[in-house]
């Protein structure tokens, strides 16, 4: 998602993360609708509705001053790593940082028009099937993970994050708050989210899941 020099928390394995928008209905999308020069609007939003200035926000994210003033002007794309310290920084989750959320919101999202998040190095991929909207609580996510795929996340975005993650296909350990339960399709996982967080696949299964974030 070029890429900034911050070194990421997530035991490294999310480094050259990259977020992929589809835009279905527009012509020259990459040209109109540039994903760093939006992700860079919103950061510089977000920041100035708190009132924060950049040194204010680099010390409460943990993210160099230099950093984010290229991000807010585009120059740098977000690892995955700070994206994680400013969406715990802001109290909330990626998808609602990332999103260009609106006032109202559509009821149908289609599939063409659900963006799409993937980092190659990592193995994982994700589909915003119901994004984050100002009226909503809830988001849905459908997550799939590459045999032998390891990601750590070193707190919630927001304590007390409320997770339901349904397991479709493969196999899961997930560690949340120091416990670690292993995941077969069918089964659910509810909890909240306050801690660390580890999400694991053996060498030979990945995995495929829905998640409903609250």
């Amino acid at each position: 998602m070029p890429y900034c020099a911050e070194f990421p928390h997530a035991l490294g394995v999310l480094w050259g993360f990259r977020i992929w928008d589809k835009f279905p209905n527009m012509e020259n999308a990459s040209n109109d609708l540039d994903l760093d020069r939006r992700i860079a609007h919103r950061l510089r939003a977000l920041r100035q509705e708190r009132g924060w200035s950049l040194d204010e926000l680099a010390g409460l994210a943990g993210v160099s001053r230099a950093t984010l003033s290229r991000l807010e002007n585009a120059e740098v794309s977000p690892t995955a790593s700070v994206l994680g310290k400013l969406c715990a920084a802001h109290g909330m989750t990626m998808s609602r940082l990332m999103m260009m959320v609106e006032d109202d919101f559509a009821p149908l999202v289609p599939e063409s028009a659900q963006a799409v998040w993937v980092d190659d190095s990592a193995g994982f991929r994700r589909r915003s099937v119901s994004p984050p909207a100002q009226q909503l609580a809830g988001e849905v996510l459908a997550c799939e993970l590459a045999p032998g795929a390891r990601i750590a996340y070193d707190q919630s975005p927001r304590p007390g994050l409320e997770h339901h993650l349904l397991m479709l296909e493969g196999e899961l350990a997930i560690t949340v708050d120091g416990q670690t339960y292993t995941l077969a399709p069918g089964d659910c996982l509810r909890y909240q989210l306050f801690g660390a967080s580890l999400f694991v696949t053996p060498p030979q299964r990945g995995a495929r899941y829905l998640l409903f974030i609250v």
